[in-house]
């Protein structure tokens, strides 16, 4: 009778081999074992990312000919692709032909015998019997454990489906794009505005009067709008100063005209 060894986990050398492989941009191939969920032994598939290991079910594989990508554990994918199965040789025949052989040899001894009908027969039945009781008690007594075994192992089967749904959702579902807005301010009061919906620049150097920033800023943040005063009182004062010089020329200029007058 043969027995199926159970599937060894992946070592740390094969996981840290998965991962490097992951960010050299080439997906590994992997092969499901026998203690995969939902998808048959033999199989193969791509790891796409790998998760916290502590969440058991790390490795995000995409099964070959599906679309989506499902959660599995280190014991339920190899590295080693499967062989084909070769059929099994018929060893042993000769040793049970040759103990046939020798049982038949002695059992004319007993045949022989003159004492075989004797009464010593009976007490061999319950001997027998006794003892072939003794085994059949055990399995009674091993049945519980091993129905709480198999209970532990389809308790996360069970909500395994649930979570690879999950993440095949959010796969697909489509992410937000980034908007970036930039206010840009110079020491003459003059403003412009640029806005990148994405990678792409959708507004650049758009002009924005004084009025509607300072308007702006006194809505968003109390610390915005003091820092946007500070630059239009500088703005202004420096405004106010080019204006008494122009002043200042402009009588002047009249002064003069007057003179020639």
């Amino acid at each position: 009778m043969s027995t199926r060894t159970k599937p060894q986990p992946l070592s740390d050398t094969e996981i840290r081999r998965i991962a490097t492989e992951i960010d050299a941009g080439k997906p590994p191939m992997v092969w499901f074992t026998a203690a995969a969920v939902g998808v048959p032994e033999g199989r193969s598939g791509k790891v796409m990312s790998l998760g916290d290991p502590s969440e058991g079910d790390f490795l995000q594989v995409k099964p070959t000919g599906s679309k989506d990508v499902l959660s599995f554990g280190p014991t339920e994918v190899t590295l080693t692709k499967p062989g084909r199965p070769t059929p099994a040789k018929p060893t042993g025949t000769t040793p049970k032909t040759a103990t046939r052989k020798e049982s038949t040899v002695s059992m004319p001894s007993p045949v022989t015998t003159p004492a075989a009908p004797s009464t010593p027969a009976a007490p061999a039945a319950p001997a027998v019997s006794s003892t072939s009781a003794t085994p059949q008690a055990k399995p009674e007594t091993s049945q519980p454990a091993a129905e709480s075994a198999e209970a532990k192992a389809n308790k996360p089967a069970a909500s395994r489906p649930a979570r690879n749904a999950a993440n095949a959702a959010a796969a697909k579902k489509p992410k937000a794009a980034e908007v970036t807005v930039t206010l840009s301010g110079t020491a003459e009061g003059e403003w412009t505005l640029d806005v990148v919906n994405g990678k792409k620049r959708t507004i650049k150097g758009l002009p924005v009067a004084s009025s509607a920033v300072a308007q702006a800023a006194k809505i968003l943040h109390p610390e915005f709008a003091e820092v946007v005063d500070s630059i239009h009182e500088s703005v202004r004062a420096a405004q106010q100063a080019k204006v008494a010089q122009l002043q200042a020329e402009l009588e002047s200029a009249r002064r003069l005209l007057e003179d020639l007058a």
